[in-house]
């Protein structure tokens, strides 16, 4: 017979913290990723349960907000591989995005578009570095890759979407 143990108050507090500052950044992450709204809710809920399950592992190597994005893109590409997902036809239009409090830029629109264009190796780190404020370091550690091989996918990613833009300035690192 299992005892049932009491809630660990200190990690639900934690938990709280985590969902209120990162919540709105993993939505818009995930919906790029999957592009359904309810597959967005369930990969983001998923994050903060598996995130629960892990904080007393959790060894602040990095940090927390990299340690959810890890865990929210790993989930997403779970969802990604599961086979009834290929089956079903998934268009991503700029409207559907969780909603950002910024004022919305037709620039920032017609970046977005390109961005969600370009081939998944490079959206990935463009996402993750712009739109998720995460260094090259991080993101290396997230994507199991090296940081001169995120450098390099930077690079070709700004390279085309400059040529689509025509000249126009992308911030360099």
């Amino acid at each position: 017979m299992q005892i049932a143990q009491a809630p660990d108050i200190q990690a639900e507090t934690r938990l709280e913290r985590l969902i209120r500052e990162n919540q709105v950044s993993l939505k818009r992450l995930c919906f790029l990723y999957l592009h359904d709204e309810a597959l967005v809710d369930d990969a983001v809920q998923d994050t903060f349960l598996k995130a629960y399950r892990s904080l007393q592992n959790y060894r602040g190597e990095a940090s927390e907000k990299t340690w959810l994005t890890r865990i929210a893109v790993n989930t997403c590409k779970d969802m990604l591989r599961s086979s009834w997902f290929r089956h079903v036809d998934r268009s991503i239009t700029m409207d559907r995005l969780p909603d950002q409090s910024r004022t919305a830029d037709p620039r920032n629109s017609e970046i977005a578009v390109l961005v969600m264009n370009l081939p998944r190796k490079l959206r990935e780190v463009i996402i993750l570095y712009y739109y998720q404020g995460i260094d090259t370091v991080g993101i290396a550690d997230m994507l199991g890759i090296t940081q001169p091989a995120v450098t390099g996918r930077l690079k070709r990613a700004r390279d085309r979407l400059r040529s689509e833009l025509k000249g126009c300035d992308i911030d360099e690192e």
